[in-house]
């Protein structure tokens, strides 16, 4: 379960320091939060997710190329000096040389894979915190549900672009140049 734990002060690098090697921690807002360590269905995803996007748009991929591609990186944003998205993107465009954790520069794409424990927060906490620094893609992967929700940041608000189940050929923005097999991303 994610649990907020609010405190006097803004939480700080310390706070996450001290917590025990199996609690993830991140800091938004000022805010720890904390959960549980991943499921394995909820692992394989975001593996299968970052394996299929990542040989295809970095350089020398059959795709277009163009992007930073990671799973598991530090991010860091004002009031916000530690989050984890599950897998992370930067067009090259916007960050030619590859980035230092913690990374200062607000991503193009960000993939969180939805569980039990992360639902909530993952849709009440991340997503307005995303719309907020202005991350323009956000897919949500529901691992129950064998479904990916692309989002696109629009005027500030969360448009829904497309949803994605079993497909073998989908062209899921920002990577509908080439055809992404969504089938293959689920522990069965």
């Amino acid at each position: 379960m994610t649990t907020a734990w609010p405190r006097p002060s803004p939480a700080t690098l310390a706070d996450l320091d001290a917590l025990p090697d199996d609690v993830i921690g991140e800091i938004i807002d000022g805010v720890l939060y904390t959960r549980n360590r991943p499921s394995f269905a909820h692992q394989h995803a975001a593996t299968a997710i970052a394996s299929a996007v990542f040989p295809r748009f970095t350089a020398g991929g059959d795709g277009p190329g163009g992007w930073w591609i990671v799973h598991d990186t530090q991010l860091a944003q004002p009031g916000s000096p530690h989050y984890v998205p599950d897998v992370v993107g930067w067009r090259r465009e916007r960050m030619p040389a590859p980035p230092v954790a913690p990374v200062t520069l607000v991503p193009d794409w960000i993939c969180e894979v939805l569980s039990p424990t992360t639902r909530h927060f993952d849709y009440l906490v991340k997503m307005p915190h995303y719309a907020r620094i202005g991350v323009v893609h956000v897919w949500l992967v529901d691992v129950d549900e064998r479904t990916v929700y692309a989002h696109r940041l629009d005027a500030g608000e969360w448009r829904v672009v497309g949803t994605y189940h079993d497909e073998i050929e989908a062209r899921i923005e920002p990577f509908e140049g080439v055809a992404l097999n969504v089938a293959r991303w689920w522990a069965s």
